[in-house]
């Protein structure tokens, strides 16, 4: 058979891996210890010198089936699960980076991301913010002690989309590790191989998971980057594949040594959603496409951010990189229109800091999720005092736009 497609080869992964009893789903595993007949055996795995289960931390047969099907969806060498998207992000940096190293990063996160690298920054890790929509910005802002560049697809909340090849193609010039935060495409609208990234990260408790009831994060290794090149790598990891050195560093000093174990009943919900993730960001994009065209026509909301209209400054960009633009979109309502007035009138978009859900979501921007920030720093990333950020469901399109058409009125 040859390799199938996306959603076949999601749907049927696990009973093509001939799971326990010929379930269609690998089943929940919730063992921490895991025996073993000859001692050497689990010497073997500690040592990793061997594939296999030494504490329920650092692996389990649930967690690892999750990993796979993540691995086949981003078309990467092997995956490692967290308990969440910013634990996936934080073992990443901790694991790989030393005080002294230099990070250039996009100016546009995610606001727990941005709290992270404050955190990096205390602890000695030079960290420059730069417009990540020019990969120029980026090239200008490298140093000798540059390890890695950090960007996320498309920007929360303000949608920029970022110079993705470009920068894939600096990192490869220059040999810097190339991380990229693939949580508001997930892999069915965007995979960061095809732009040279070295790690992928997800955010699995959004798109992916996409039914609101399991927390959860990955990193993927690509095989884009070669770790030999790598300084910071332990000699103790310097064994078998050379592509996998710093995604082996990554599980030993991030995932065992902090703890941010992915449980294995999250794993499994997780997973099952999983298995129609285009089907349902198929709906939530046109769906996002539908309601930013009407918000962008209608009187009482003053800009519309989305890439999927053809104002947006990365519109071509999207257009050529991405299959469709994605479920997230935020709006700045006019002069007079409260944006707490305006969410409390909607009936069917939840308000609530989660994204890439089913349903369809709502918060403002600046009095939550980026209140920390303060208002400078949300000026500098576009963050208005007025901004809604609106992540769109799968709901049925013709209800969602009377309903904004009614709270708008």
């Amino acid at each position: 058979m040859s390799t199938p497609h996306f959603t076949t080869q999601a749907l049927h992964g696990d009973r093509l891996g001939a799971p326990e009893h010929g379930v269609l789903h690998k089943p929940v595993h919730n063992s921490v210890a895991f025996g073993y007949a000859d001692v050497r055996d689990l010497v073997a795995i500690f040592q990793n010198r061997s594939a296999g289960y030494a504490y329920g931390r650092q692996s389990n047969p649930t967690t690892d089936a999750l990993a796979r099907k993540i691995t086949a969806m981003e078309r990467g060498l092997a995956s490692v699960p967290f308990s969440t998207g910013m634990a996936a992000i934080g073992a990443t940096f901790l694991a790989l980076l030393r005080q002294g190293d230099h990070v250039v990063s996009s100016a546009y996160l995610f606001g727990n991301t941005n709290s992270l690298f404050g955190t990096l920054q205390n602890f000695g890790i030079e960290v420059s913010f730069v417009d990540a929509t020019d990969a120029a910005e980026v090239a200008a802002a490298l140093k000798p002690n540059t390890r890695l560049v950090f960007v996320e697809t498309i920007a929360n909340p303000v949608t920029q989309v970022a110079d993705l090849a470009g920068i894939g193609t600096l990192c490869a010039e220059r040999g810097l590790l190339y991380v990229v935060d693939n949580t508001l495409t997930s892999p069915w609208l965007f995979q960061p191989i095809d732009v040279q990234a070295s790690l992928v990260i997800n955010s699995l408790t959004k798109c992916i998971g996409g039914h609101g009831n399991a927390l959860g994060g990955s990193v993927t290794a690509t095989g884009c980057y070669d770790w030999s090149r790598y300084p910071h790598i332990s000699d103790a990891y310097k064994n078998g594949d050379a592509r996998l050195w710093g995604l082996t560093q990554i599980r030993k000093k991030g995932l065992r040594d902090f703890g941010a174990a992915l449980a294995p009943e999250a794993a499994h919900h997780l997973s099952v959603g999983a298995d129609t993730l285009a089907l349902r960001v198929e709906r939530s994009c046109a769906n996002a496409q539908a309601v930013a065209e009407f918000c962008a026509a209608h009187p009482k909301v003053r800009k519309v951010f989305y890439p999927g209209l053809p104002e947006h400054p990365q519109h071509q960009r999207a257009k050529t990189l991405f299959k469709h633009y994605g479920s997230l979109l935020s709006i700045e309502l006019s002069a007079g229109v409260d944006c707490f007035d305006f969410l409390n009138k909607l009936e069917l978009v939840v308000s609530s800091s989660h994204l890439g859900d089913n349903r369809s979501l709502g918060i403002p921007v600046a009095h939550t999720i980026f209140w920390e920030m303060g208002a400078a720093r949300r000026a500098s990333m576009g963050v208005a005092d007025s901004l809604v950020r609106l992540s769109i469901g799968i709901e049925d399109i013709h209800d969602l736009l009377a309903d904004f058409a009614q709270a708008l009125a």
